[in-house]
């Protein structure tokens, strides 16, 4: 236990910084967190951070929250989603730059990872509106998985449904994650 709670530890500042957090598990039961997966291993991303440009962005936030409001109002009417929960998702996710990239491949307002985006149609992450679409798309199905339980979902968004399902349908217990749930619903409540 001791060696656990110095590697959670040591995620703080990791995830501060920019960097991604993977874990792998060896055929001996050996448990391995890295920023730096290995070619050949079957390394799974358990943290998704914050593109890089962040806290830059932060400083030209409200415009751009301006300048895409009528674009998320209409994806907001068009899959019945609270355009609340889709700004504050925007703006944990990438303080409204579409041009917003994280480490791990993220890419656009919603922070849409490849494989997502293939799921949900979308051929140009960077295109706001389709990236916009696909990731209020991805977030209704994760109301619906999860009986419009809106932390479940949100935790869905940050680690994947497979995470949350993993930890018996409760937010998956990395600290990024965590946070991530409890930012979002805060910008919620206040919008």
């Amino acid at each position: 236990m001791k060696h656990l709670l110095i590697a959670i530890l040591s995620f703080a500042p990791i995830a501060d910084s920019g960097a991604d957090i993977y874990k792998y598990v060896a055929p001996d039961g050996r448990v391995y967190y890295t920023d730096e997966p290995k070619k050949g291993f079957d390394y799974r991303l358990i943290i998704r951070t914050r593109p890089r440009t962040y806290h830059h962005d932060l400083k030209f936030m409200s415009g751009n929250k301006l300048k895409f409001n009528d674009l998320i109002a209409k994806a907001a009417a068009k899959h019945q989603m609270d355009p609340k929960l889709l700004h504050a998702v925007i703006q944990a996710e990438s303080a409204y730059n579409p041009n917003a990239v994280s480490s791990a491949g993220a890419v656009g307002l919603m922070q849409l990872m490849p494989d997502t985006a293939r799921r949900y149609g979308v051929t140009d992450r960077r295109d706001a509106e389709q990236n916009v679409d696909g990731g209020t798309r991805y977030l209704k199905d994760l109301l619906a998985m999860f009986n419009s339980n809106l932390t479940l979902a949100v935790a869905g968004y940050n680690a994947g449904e497979g995470a949350v399902m993993k930890y018996g349908n409760s937010v998956p217990p990395y600290p990024e994650t965590r946070n991530y749930v409890q930012h979002v619903l805060s910008l919620y409540r206040k919008s």
